[in-house]
């Protein structure tokens, strides 16, 4: 970190960055791994406590519909109470969350999911904000390692479920709750940034005080919240259903939750270097297009392509992927001009679009109840790769939310 980018950012003093980064870091590695833990277990879990693919599909849905009912509620509490201070609590509340999933009750397992979501929701929203307030001059470096981190926890996470649950014996119940660990070590290594909140200003609230643009009536802050919407629901599709389709085509439960390690392992380079690319560019539609073509790619390889290339349609998946949410996550600093736009677009961009993200596991799920295929639920990630062209050659255009219609 250069002394110029210090000091040309007051609030981020030179002593304080790196915890500031480790900080980041371990907040990021508990928004993925609680939730792509999941989906290698749906299986199990159905069959253990005897509920449908619907209810299944429930598990991977609720911390969805907490995004999308919290979203709009934390940049204001972050406004009241603090960015550092906020994101403090809902780790604490994720801790609980996993705990209260990992028992063996029905009732514990989707309300300790819902807390867990709404813990999660927190920091989706107040990350990309934070990033942009205390790294302005690096926001495509520092969203690189911000979603690296997260999806590479997320990726060791859906490959280890299994081995855990089988393999150690610990049932699906220690295979979630041993996150909690990892929120717990997050818990304490963030108690330091309280402390430089409490001595030093926080320029976010007053931005979002400050400003003065109704994003509802923006058709740019349109554009990305339906862009981040349907690769929030291409994703987490993959991350409750890969499995179960790979099965139903002989594909071995251990085989299938590593494929799904795959999808996410081919990702993470593109998730660190995506962003510092889309931050160098005025306009970033030659990457959505790029990101449509990997998608389509992938998912019509699953549905028409040979067996013996499975790998490679993951893999176009998880590329894809990884160019849909890093493009995602910079839209949110590049279409605004401060921090405070930023955690105000971040919130509507999470709450419309992870409730339009929340329809696609239980949809799916539904769709195969019904059809006994996943040929016609497959044919949803067509749709949604065709839209997030359209949608994202909006949102990648070289303008700010308020400046333009």
């Amino acid at each position: 970190m250069s002394n110029q980018h210090i000091q040309s950012n007051p609030i981020v003093r030179k002593s304080a960055v790196w915890m500031i980064i480790v900080g980041i870091i371990f907040i990021a590695v508990n928004l993925r791994a609680p939730l792509t833990s999941v989906g290698p277990l749906v299986g199990i879990i159905r069959d253990e406590i005897h509920i449908s693919n619907t209810l299944a599909g429930m598990i991977t849905t609720l911390p969805l519909l907490s995004f999308a009912l919290f979203s709009p509620i934390v940049p204001k509490l972050a406004r009241k109470i603090g960015v550092e201070v906020i994101i403090l609590i809902s780790i604490i509340f994720l801790t609980i969350g996993i705990i209260l999933r990992s028992l063996s009750g029905v009732a514990t397992l989707y309300v300790g999911t819902a807390v867990l979501g709404l813990a999660i929701s927190v920091s989706n929203v107040l990350l990309p904000s934070l990033i942009k307030r205390d790294f302005p001059t690096r926001i495509g470096l520092m969203t690189g390692v911000y979603s690296i981190s997260m999806n590479l926890l997320g990726a060791i996470a859906s490959g280890i479920s299994v081995p855990i649950a089988i393999g150690l014996g610990f049932g699906w119940q220690g295979a979630l709750g041993i996150w909690g660990m990892l929120s717990f070590i997050s818990i304490v290594l963030w108690v330091p940034q309280i402390k430089r909140q409490n001595r030093e200003t926080t320029d976010i609230q007053n931005q979002v005080l400050e400003s003065n643009v109704n994003l509802w009536r923006s058709a740019l802050a349109w554009q990305v919240t339906l862009f981040m919407g349907l690769q929030s629901m291409v994703f987490y599709i993959l991350i409750a259903w890969l499995p179960e389709i790979l099965k139903q085509q002989g594909i071995s439960s251990d085989q299938s939750g590593w494929l799904l390690s795959v999808m996410q392992l081919a990702l993470l380079p593109f998730t660190f270097i995506v962003p510092i690319i889309a931050g160098r560019m005025k306009s970033q539609r030659f990457l959505v297009t790029i990101t449509t073509i990997l998608l389509l790619s992938g998912t019509l390889g699953l549905i028409y392509g040979s067996l013996s290339l499975i790998v490679c349609w993951i893999v176009m998946l998880g590329i894809g992927g990884g160019f849909a949410f890093s493009l995602a996550m910079m839209f949110f600093g590049l279409r605004t001009e401060n921090a405070g736009q930023a955690a105000e677009l971040s919130g509507m961009a999470q709450s419309v679009g992870y409730l339009l993200a929340a329809i696609g596991p239980t949809l799916f799920g539904y769709l195969h109840d019904v059809t006994n295929s996943w040929t016609i639920p497959l044919f949803i990630l067509v749709g949604a790769s065709i839209l997030l062209l359209i949608f994202g050659l909006g949102a990648a255009r070289d303008r700010y939310i308020g400046t333009t219609k």
